[in-house]
C-alpha cells in the first residue's frame, strides 16, 4: 500500500484520519470537506497533489448527499455557479502550477483563512445576489477550487449574500459541489493534475470519508444546526492558522 501511494504508514494513517474527520464534518454541516483535508494535510501533500484527491473524496460525499441537494437546491442558481466555475477553474490551476510548493500551500492556506473568516463574521456582500455576482462568484468559486479545492467556500459566501432559507442554502451548496465536480474532472485531465497516482489515492481514501459523512449525518441535530458552522469554521481556521505558521517555520 505504501508504495503503491507513495506514502508511508504514518501519512497513511494521518490521512484515513483527517478525511474520516473531514467527512463528519461535511456530513452534518453540508460543506467544509476539502478545506478539511487541504487545512490539515497540505504538511503531508503539496495542494497540487491533494486537489485530486479531494476530487474523489468530494464526489463520494455528494454521492451520499445528492438527494437532498436535488430537491431543495435553487438550480437556476446552481447552473450559473457551475457555468462560472468551470472558466475559473483552468485560471486557478494555472496559478497553482506556476508557483512554488511553499507558495502554492501559502496561498491555499492564506485563501481558507479568509474565507472561513467571512463566513464566520457573517460577511454579507450584497452585490453578490445579482446576476453579475452569480457567475463572478462562480468564476471565484472555480479559481478557488483551482488553488486550494475550497470553491465551495466561495459559494457559500453567495448563498449568504442571498439571504435564501437555511435548508435551500444547504442543498445548492450539495448540489453544486456534486456538478462542479463532475464537470472539473475533465479540467484536472487536461492538466494533468489527475493522474493514475492521484486516482489511486483518491480511491484509497474514499472509505474514511463516506463512513465520517454517514456518521456526520446520522450525529446531525436539527436543534443545534446554529452551532455547527460557527464551531466548524473556528475549527477550520484554527487548523490552517497552525498549518500556516509551520509552512512559515519550515
Amino acid at each position: 500500500m505504501s508504495a503503491l501511494l507513495d506514502l508511508n504508514g504514518i501519512e497513511i494513517a494521518a490521512l484515513v484520519l483527517i478525511t474520516f474527520t473531514a467527512g463528519l464534518v461535511r456530513g452534518f454541516s453540508g460543506f467544509a470537506l476539502s478545506a478539511m483535508v487541504m487545512a490539515s494535510a497540505v504538511l503531508i501533500l503539496p495542494p497540487v497533489e491533494l486537489i485530486p484527491i479531494c476530487w474523489f473524496l468530494e464526489m463520494s460525499a455528494s454521492v451520499l448527499m445528492a438527494r437532498g441537494g436535488w430537491r431543495d437546491a435553487d438550480r437556476g442558481v446552481v447552473k450559473g455557479l457551475v457555468i462560472g466555475s468551470a472558466l475559473g477553474l483552468p485560471l486557478g490551476l494555472a496559478l497553482t502550477q506556476a508557483v512554488s510548493v511553499e507558495i502554492s500551500a501559502l496561498l491555499a492556506l492564506s485563501l481558507l483563512i479568509v474565507l472561513a473568516a467571512s463566513q464566520l463574521a457573517k460577511l454579507r456582500l450584497p452585490f453578490l445576489a445579482t446576476t453579475p455576482g452569480l457567475y463572478g462568484s462562480g468564476v471565484l468559486a472555480g479559481v478557488a477550487t483551482g488553488i486550494a479545492s475550497i470553491g465551495g467556500m466561495v459559494v457559500a459566501l453567495y448563498v449568504l449574500a442571498r439571504d435564501a432559507p437555511a435548508r435551500q442554502m444547504r442543498g445548492s451548496l450539495v448540489l453544486f459541489l456534486f456538478v462542479s465536480s463532475l464537470i472539473s474532472l475533465f479540467t484536472l485531465l487536461i492538466f494533468g493534475v489527475m493522474d493514475r497516482q492521484a486516482a489511486l489515492r483518491g480511491m484509497a481514501f474514499i472509505l474514511p470519508t463516506m463512513a465520517g459523512v454517514l456518521m456526520g449525518q446520522r450525529l446531525f441535530t436539527p436543534k443545534y444546526e446554529p452551532y455547527y458552522k460557527p464551531f466548524c469554521l473556528s475549527l477550520l481556521i484554527g487548523l490552517a492558522a497552525l498549518a500556516l505558521i509551520r509552512t512559515l517555520l519550515a
